[in-house]
């Protein structure tokens, strides 16, 4: 083994430990991939999560000057096939080896600024504009990995592959809606215009985040198979969360954040799993 090839090995290993460190959950659903392609998983991940970072928890620091620095390293580990920032690294590598074209990833930096800047939503156009380069992007991303190559899948199943990113983004509006509104000072909902989050609106993007998952779930039946489980756990975890949100009050939302249990994650799992065996998704 040459040194190059361990520094290749040894940047996606990081990526892997950030994907790991900041999300247990979605960690579980990856290494249910093939190995091929879970690295290539972590390093998207780690790319997204290291931007987002920036534009969320960075707050006394230049976050705009931080976001610019972060991309323009990119840039040029991308044009230079090398980047001590051993994230970006195996970002690179990802990028190149299944061809993730470039208007993917500059959608999601645009909407990292957004967060820099940009405090409430108006208008359903402009927060589906946000999700789009937050959220739907990142799943096309992942789609370009598991489909390798393949162009006709990968059109066939961009549709459900953006439905399965903004019903996350949505769940995690809704998970997150105490720290966006309290510390970020955000407003992702634009069904809130100036009034107060309640139970009708939230009823609201329940019903939303229902029909992007049902539309979603066809795409999967339809995914490679060394692909179908590990979309298929994150898809009942969320779907989880989902229920559970259904069940509470707004006012609860504005005060905790739900979560699924460690016991239940587990009898999740289980049911992907036999739901992907006898081939009944």
């Amino acid at each position: 083994m040459d040194s190059i090839n361990l520094y290749d090995q040894v940047s996606f290993k990081v990526s892997k430990l950030v994907t790991q460190s900041y999300s247990t959950s979605f960690s579980i659903a990856v290494s249910f991939l093939d190995k091929q392609i879970q690295h290539a998983i972590y390093s998207i991940y780690g790319f997204v999560r290291s931007a987002d970072e920036i534009v969320d928890t960075f707050l006394e620091h230049d976050k705009e000057a931080l976001l610019d620095k972060f991309e323009d390293d990119y840039y040029e580990a991308l044009k230079y096939g090398i980047s001590l920032n051993l994230v970006l690294h195996s970002f690179q590598l990802t990028v190149k080896r299944y061809k993730i074209s470039d208007d993917l990833i500059q959608a999601f930096l645009s909407s990292m600024r957004s967060d820099i800047h940009k405090t409430i939503y108006h208008s359903k156009s402009e927060i589906d504009l946000y999700i789009y380069g937050s959220a739907d992007v990142v799943g096309l991303m992942c789609l370009k990995v598991f489909t390798d190559g393949d162009d006709a899948m990968y059109e066939s199943l961009k549709g459900p592959a953006m439905r399965l990113g903004s019903a996350f983004q949505k769940v995690n509006f809704l998970r997150d809606l105490r720290s966006d509104t309290e510390f970020l000072e955000r407003q992702y909902f634009p069904e809130m215009g100036e009034g107060a989050f309640n139970d009708q609106i939230k009823g609201q993007i329940v019903e939303d985040i229902e029909k992007d998952f049902a539309e979603a779930r066809k795409g999967i039946a339809n995914l490679p198979q060394n692909a179908q489980l590990a979309v298929l756990i994150a898809f009942y975890y969320y779907q989880r969360l989902v229920i559970k949100v259904k069940k509470v009050p707004a006012s609860k939302l504005l005060s905790n954040r739900i979560r699924v249990s460690g016991p239940l994650k587990m009898i999740l799992l289980a049911k992907a799993l036999i739901v992907h065996k006898l081939r009944l998704i």
